[in-house]
């Protein structure tokens, strides 16, 4: 994550809030099978659902693992992003309002 959080910095106006968890409980298909559905559960509720639920609704989730989105999205009924969707979008603001101070300019 230190990786990431660098480069997530990068982005004007965005502040970063890191939730500590060890896991997302989903490993996969883990989460998704018979025998194994409470363990994912209840390792998604010790930190990362319940910190997922009190983020503002404006609040931008990122999660880089398929696993992890999807137990964010069912756990918790709200969506996130793979870092590299942030970054585009950031990249694609950018470019935006760079093309409108061209405009302006003219």
């Amino acid at each position: 994550m230190g990786a990431v959080e660098t480069a997530l910095r990068l982005i004007p106006g965005l502040s970063i809030e890191t939730i500590e968890s060890s896991c997302c409980g989903m490993a996969g298909a883990f989460g998704y099978q018979a025998e194994t559905i409470d363990v994912s559960l209840a390792m998604a509720e010790l930190s990362l659902l319940p910190a997922i639920r009190k983020a503002g609704s404006d609040a931008i989730l990122v999660a880089d693992g398929i696993s992890c989105r999807h137990q964010i999205r069912d756990g918790a009924s709200r969506e996130a992003v793979h870092v590299a969707r942030l970054f585009a979008a950031s990249l694609t603001a950018a470019q935006h309002k760079n093309d409108e101070r061209i405009e302006a300019a003219q």
